[in-house]
């Protein structure tokens, strides 16, 4: 018991110096607010996130419903017959005879044929353009606005209807304006389409499901504007002048007509400056003679003593003034560019030209 006591000190001196030694253990301490916070600006993070997806997604889906709109708009109109109406066959066929006599020959008309020239007795030969302007006087049968049972009697309007029927029903076809040489075809709807525009897709007022537009409900539309003939004031001719000497006379052989259609400028105070006129189609004229048999020309004087138009080109019936020749004229130039775009020094070029082919075929003749 007493060597107990005596180490009872020594026991618990080293007691106190082991707890001396140990360090003290640190508990981490959780800042639970701040977890909470960041949690939620995760939440907050991924909200933001899938309204952002949800957006887009219905942004991609308007884009593909605008597209397929306008695919399936384009796809009708490309189905529907968006050819301009130029008015050919608005003319109704007379049930009984309209004329005090019969005039069915007139249906049954053929031109006669050329004369058959050979090469080598083409001595002389020169192409001339020249440009029938049809509000002078003496052209004015050109402008001829009246309905009988082959159509409308406006010279363009025969020309139009010639077209829609087609060489192969009966009527001619038309040639691409890129050149004079009759080498591309074109069809009727490029010419509609030259001279009124393209179709245009527009929306507009629905009255049906709208009766007093308040609601502003519209419908897809597609314009189509009316073809104006009186905007075709001016033809263009490509004739060839030809002296055979088997038969000593000058020939003269239409080769192509081409109506011109005029472009202006639309200036800023309302009027409109002209620019320039331009060819809408191309027509083979050797094509188109025995079409032009059967319509006839307007007589102001006598109905019974009326022309054909076929006898009116042979007969050179008709006013005109040069534009464009291969005399002189190594560059290939139209007169006017020739002339500086002078318009009154290219009337008096042209008139010369005419003075020389004129002359030309007197001084082969002595009297």
């Amino acid at each position: 018991m007493k060597k107990l006591l005596l180490f009872l000190p020594l026991i618990c001196f080293v007691i106190v110096a082991e707890a001396q030694t140990k360090k003290p253990v640190r508990r981490k301490t959780v800042n639970r607010n701040r977890t909470v916070v960041n949690t939620r600006a995760n939440q907050q993070r991924i909200t933001d996130s899938l309204n952002a997806a949800a957006r887009i997604s219905d942004s991609l889906a308007l884009v593909k419903k605008a597209d397929s709109i306008k695919v399936a708009s384009m796809a009708a109109m490309a189905a529907a017959d968006t050819t301009p109406n130029l008015g050919v066959d608005s003319v109704s066929v007379s049930l009984r005879n309209d004329n005090a006599v019969d005039k069915s020959i007139i249906k049954v008309r053929v031109p006669l044929e050329y004369e058959y020239i050979r090469e080598d007795n083409a001595v002389y030969r020169q192409k001339v353009w020249r440009v029938i302007d049809t509000k002078e006087k003496m052209n004015s049968p050109f402008n001829y606005n009246a309905d009988d049972d082959n159509g409308n009697q406006r010279f363009i309007s025969i020309l139009l209807t010639a077209l829609k029927k087609g060489a192969a029903n009966g009527g001619v076809d038309a040639f691409n304006p890129i050149d004079d040489r009759f080498t591309t075809p074109y069809t009727y709807k490029q010419i509609a389409q030259s001279l009124v525009g393209k179709p245009r897709h527009q929306e507009v007022p629905d009255w049906a499901k709208d009766p007093d537009g308040s609601k502003g409900i519209k419908k897809d539309s597609i314009i189509i504007d009316e073809f104006d003939p009186s905007k075709i004031s001016k033809f263009e001719l490509k004739e060839e002048v030809v002296f055979s000497k088997q038969t000593s006379r000058m020939f003269v052989r239409v080769l192509g007509i081409a109506p011109l259609l005029d472009v202006f400028n639309d200036n800023a105070d309302g009027t409109r400056t002209f620019r320039y006129s331009k060819p809408v189609f191309w027509v083979y004229y050797p094509d188109l003679r025995g079409i032009l048999s059967r319509y006839e020309v307007f007589n102001p004087k006598n109905s019974g003593a009326r022309m054909t138009w076929e006898d009116l080109f042979e007969s050179r019936m008709f006013s005109s003034y040069i534009v464009k020749t291969t005399l002189d004229n190594p560059q290939n130039k139209d007169l006017l560019q020739l002339a500086k775009e002078d318009h009154l020094f290219m009337l008096l070029q042209g008139e010369k030209i005419k003075e020389k082919i004129f002359n030309y075929e007197q001084d082969l003749w002595q009297y």
